[in-house]
C-alpha cells in the first residue's frame, strides 16, 4: 500500500448544494494503517471511490463534534459492519464521542439486533473501542505517534488539531480554528499541514445565500482563518508542502482555483495544493505526486 492522503471532502460548512463538494474527511493511509479523519457526509462513498474497502476500517479520528465533521460517522461505521467488518475499529473523539456513539447503535437497534440473530453478524457495539481524548499524546502504536492540540474554534471548546508521526514522516490536520500561533510550533517541521481556509471576499455572498445574516458572519470571522493566516502558520512551522482544505466558501462560482492561490501567497511561498473532493496527496515531497481518483 502505497501512503497517500486523499481529501475525500473539500468544503467547510455542512450545507450541501446541486454540483458542490462535500464536507470535511479525509483518508491517511500510512505504515500499513487505514486511518479516516472526520466523518461529514459523502465519507462512505469517498472511502470507496478511493478503492478502499470498508473491511479495512482500522483508526477513526473526529477532531470536534460539529456535523461537517461527525455526521456520517456512525453511517460509515454500520456500512463497514454490512459489508463485512469483523475486525476492532478504534474511534478517537473529544469529549462526547462515546454519547454519540451509543445514542447512534440505540437509534439502529432494531436492525443492529436483528442482523446479528438473521445474519450471524458479530455484535457492531465490540468492535469498536472508543478513546475519548484532549490535548497532549492520543496514541502510540506500532510506531505512529498521534498527538493533538487544543485549537480556537468558539463557541466549541474540545476542537482539536492532529499530527501524526511515523518514521520520518508527519502530517497535520489544523481541523476548525482561527488564527492560532501555537499550531506554528505543533506543526514543526512536518511534511504536509492541512490547514482550513477561508476567502474574505466569499463571505457576504454566503452569508446571503445561506441566511442567518449576522450571527453566520460573527461566527465565520470569530472562528475560522483566513488563507492568509494558513499560510503565515506553514511559513512559521516550515513545513514542506501546505494543503488549503476545509474552504469557505467551497461552491462559488466567481472563486476559483486561483484566487486561493493568490491568497495564499501573501503569506507561503512553498509547495502548496488547494484541496477538491477526491485528490491524492503523496507523502513522497514531490509536487507531481498528487492526482484525483474521483470528481
Amino acid at each position: 500500500m502505497t501512503d497517500r492522503l486523499v481529501l475525500l471532502g473539500s468544503k467547510g460548512g455542512p450545507a450541501l448544494r446541486p454540483g458542490g463538494p462535500w464536507p470535511s474527511s479525509s483518508l491517511l493511509e500510512i505504515g500499513g494503517r487505514t486511518i479516516v479523519v472526520d466523518c461529514g457526509l459523502g465519507v462512505t462513498r469517498g472511502l470507496t471511490d478511493a478503492g478502499i474497502s470498508l473491511k479495512a476500517l482500522d483508526l477513526i479520528f473526529i477532531t470536534h463534534l460539529h456535523s461537517d465533521h461527525v455526521l456520517e460517522l456512525g453511517p460509515l461505521i454500520h456500512t463497514a459492519w454490512t459489508a463485512g467488518l469483523a475486525a476492532p475499529v478504534t474511534l478517537f473523539g473529544p469529549p462526547g464521542i462515546g454519547y454519540y456513539w451509543q445514542r447512534f447503535c440505540q437509534a439502529m437497534e432494531f436492525d443492529i439486533e436483528i442482523r446479528i440473530a438473521d445474519e450471524g453478524r458479530p455484535d457492531i457495539r465490540d468492535l469498536v473501542s472508543i478513546v475519548e481524548f484532549g490535548e497532549g499524546q492520543v496514541a502510540e502504536e506500532r510506531g505512529l505517534k498521534i498527538s493533538a492540540l487544543r485549537v480556537d474554534h468558539p463557541p466549541v471548546t474540545d476542537c482539536f488539531a492532529l499530527r501524526f508521526d511515523l518514521a520520518r514522516q508527519s502530517i497535520v490536520f489544523s481541523s476548525d480554528t482561527a488564527f492560532f500561533s501555537p499550531l506554528s510550533d505543533f506543526a514543526e517541521g512536518a511534511d504536509i499541514l492541512v490547514h482550513e481556509a477561508m476567502l474574505e471576499e466569499g463571505i457576504e455572498r454566503l452569508v446571503a445565500k445561506t441566511g442567518n445574516g449576522a450571527r453566520l458572519r460573527e461566527h465565520l470571522l470569530a472562528s475560522h482563518s483566513f488563507a492568509e493566516e494558513a499560510g503565515r502558520i506553514a511559513s512559521d512551522a516550515g513545513v514542506k508542502r501546505l494543503v488549503l482544505n476545509h474552504l469557505i466558501p467551497a461552491d462559488d462560482p466567481e472563486i476559483g482555483e486561483a484566487d486561493w492561490i493568490a491568497a495564499v501567497r501573501k503569506t507561503w511561498a512553498g509547495d502548496l495544493t488547494i484541496a477538491r473532493d477526491g485528490l491524492v496527496v503523496g507523502l513522497e515531497h514531490d509536487p507531481e505526486k498528487w492526482k484525483p481518483v474521483f470528481g
